[in-house]
């Protein structure tokens, strides 16, 4: 846990705590969300092959995670972590122009 906090610069063992519930609401949430996106464009498992479905599903994961991580990272009073933490994971996907457009608006 100590090297999570000096990795992080976190401060106290209570914020660590609220950063992993916040991961795991994000993790399960996009997970779970991901399936009626692809259902409001009619993609689903009975609707087209496995092969094409589940690297769909897979794809679209990543940008709702994105998303869903900041928003609970306000929500639950972490914005600034995981604002950092989402542009760093950004650049190190090679979409750091994402994080230029956020940052100019």
């Amino acid at each position: 846990m100590e090297n999570f906090k000096e990795r992080w610069n976190i401060k106290s063992n209570w914020q660590l705590v609220v950063i992993f519930i916040v991961f795991a609401i994000t993790g399960t949430s996009s997970a779970y969300l991901s399936k009626p996106i692809l259902a409001l464009f009619a993609i689903s498992k009975e609707t087209i092959s496995g092969w094409i479905y589940y690297p769909l599903y897979l794809l679209l994961i990543f940008p709702v995670y994105q998303a869903l991580l900041v928003s609970y990272g306000f929500i639950f009073g972490q914005h600034t972590f995981f604002w950092a933490f989402e542009k760093k994971m950004l650049r190190s996907c090679g979409l750091g122009f994402i994080v230029k457009w956020f940052e100019k608006l």
